[in-house]
């Protein structure tokens, strides 16, 4: 399987490791693109994958796979071209369908092209509950508490308060950087006019927790998960970086677990 990588930050740098140098997934990163030149060439020559700056060059690679690990901003303008040209796409960005409409398109896209669009569970876990449970329209409440340190929302604070309680759609207009796990649990469940964010700002805290609370007619789920930061970078979860390279793994396996 040959693996391109758009963006050239900490996960991009992580994926590299994994795959070219511990072999972790049934692959090579052949390829990255990005617009950092000096980072992009750095990377190129440590993992030995060439490095593009021109997307038609790039996508014109006999690519089975394109990841793309870089900003909202850069997925919205980059994505589609992916799938337009039948790769199949990992989105970790998961921002970038705060419009829903644009992933619609963007699915209908992938079936016209015969390709597959995988969002990675990121940080939280319990998707494929939430999944199973709305299979036959059964799910009736989804909630996620999410309780972060103030420098990773990037403001100010003594003790811990709620900063804020209302919709995911709401929340992805509030807090843009802060909002990818709970846009896929939205997109995983029952939408996001009714999946509830609480976004809680913690100055104790080292790790950020996500509890996700679900009930239906399956019954009711509690699931807290309190993530490591990455290594490299303390604002983004090691989780995160650990599901799309669960992604790449079982992309091709025989025997597949869960949905």
């Amino acid at each position: 399987m040959n693996i391109g990588i758009i963006g050239t930050g900490n996960i991009a740098s992580y994926l590299l490791e994994q795959i070219n140098h511990k072999q972790l997934a049934n692959g090579r990163v052949t390829a990255i693109f990005g617009r950092n030149q000096e980072v992009g060439q750095r990377l190129s020559e440590d993992f030995e994958a060439d490095f593009y700056t021109d997307l038609k060059s790039f996508l014109n690679l006999p690519l089975d796979i394109v990841v793309e690990a870089a900003t909202v901003e850069a997925a919205g303008i980059y994505v589609k071209d992916v799938v337009a040209s039948k790769k199949d796409l990992v989105v970790s960005s998961i921002g970038v369908f705060k419009n829903i409409a644009f992933l619609e398109e963007l699915t209908a896209l992938a079936e016209s092209k015969g390709t597959q669009i995988f969002l990675p569970s990121g940080a939280i876990g319990g998707l494929d509950i939430l999944q199973s449970a709305k299979a036959a329209g059964g799910l009736d409440r989804v909630q996620i508490t999410t309780r972060k340190s103030p420098a990773s929302l990037g403001i100010e604070a003594d003790e811990a308060r709620v900063i804020f309680d209302g919709s995911a759609f709401e929340a992805v207009g509030k807090f843009p950087k802060n909002i990818n796990v709970a846009l896929v649990l939205a997109i995983a469940g029952i939408g996001v006019e009714k999946t509830k964010v609480r976004i809680i700002v913690d100055p104790d805290i080292e790790q950020n927790s996500h509890t996700i609370e679900a009930e239906g007619e399956f019954g009711r789920m509690q699931l807290q998960v309190e993530n490591n930061p990455m290594p490299s970078n303390p604002k983004t979860s090691l989780l995160a970086a650990l599901s799309i390279l669960g992604v790449l793994q079982n992309k091709d396996r025989a025997l597949r677990i869960g949905n």
